[in-house]
């Protein structure tokens, strides 16, 4: 192992470690400092919906913090409901999820919340036996295994004021739609990949949605996240003019 260090082949980021020189920089980092990674830096490692991965990394203090001098990071001080080995480098998931429920304001926390349940990373019946904080209660009473990302979270969320049953990515004609308000109106968002073939085939699908008694109102990711004002007016005025009901 000295060979190798004086080589280079493996380096040392703090005393009781070696790594790989091309090893994760965030989880160098991490080891250098005595910090685990968690919250939404180490959401986004798993593969989970998060409203904003940009910014500092979001890291808690770990039993073996040596100095954190030179650590630009977003630390995290609470008690976490699953204990963290010594030399644990990334929280386990539930600890993850209890951070972003501090962290992050409650629509976009329940949407990471909702992603892990989906990926099956976490069982409600898991979370439930767990010591949450009142903010994580509140989000575990709400969140359901179904949504497949954030947005359709926010939809639901958005409209539960309407007291009209919100349901998402229903199969409908052959394919799913993002969100049925009520039991005609479909709400489509559309990515940065709605276009060519797949735009083509969105055309068609909306003919064929008509054609079956449906009304479609398809907006584009940019109006949801930014100008859900207007989305939501267009949804009160179909609403308004029953084009949600049978």
């Amino acid at each position: 192992m000295d060979a190798a260090l004086r080589a280079g082949a493996i380096i040392r980021p703090r005393r009781g470690w070696l790594a790989s020189p091309a090893a994760d920089p965030l989880l160098l980092e991490a080891a250098r400092h005595g910090v685990i990674l968690t919250c939404r830096t180490q959401a986004g490692r798993l593969g989970l919906w998060v409203h904003d991965a940009s910014g500092l990394p979001h890291v808690a203090v770990g039993t073996n913090a040596s100095s954190r001098r030179g650590l630009r990071a977003k630390v995290h001080w609470s008690t976490p409901p699953v204990p963290r080995h010594p030399d644990a480098l990334v929280d386990p998931v539930e600890n993850v999820l209890a951070h972003i429920a501090e962290c992050e304001p409650f629509e976009q926390a329940l949407a990471t919340w909702e992603s892990a349940l989906n990926r099956s990373l976490v069982t409600i019946e898991e979370l439930r036996r767990l010591p949450w904080r009142p903010t994580a209660r509140r989000i575990l009473a709400t969140a359901v295994p179904f949504s497949d990302a954030g947005l359709e979270t926010y939809i639901r969320e958005r409209l539960r004021w309407l007291r009209v049953p919100v349901r998402a990515q229903i199969w409908i004609a052959g394919h799913r739609v993002d969100a049925l308000i009520g039991s005609r109106l479909i709400l489509q968002i559309d990515g940065a990949h709605h276009v060519g073939a797949q735009r083509s085939e969105d055309i068609r699908h909306d003919a064929v949605l008509k054609l079956r008694g449906y009304h479609v109102i398809r907006i584009s990711y940019s109006q949801m996240m930014f100008e859900w004002h207007m989305v939501q007016d267009l949804v009160m005025r179909a609403v308004a003019q029953g084009l949600h009901e049978a």
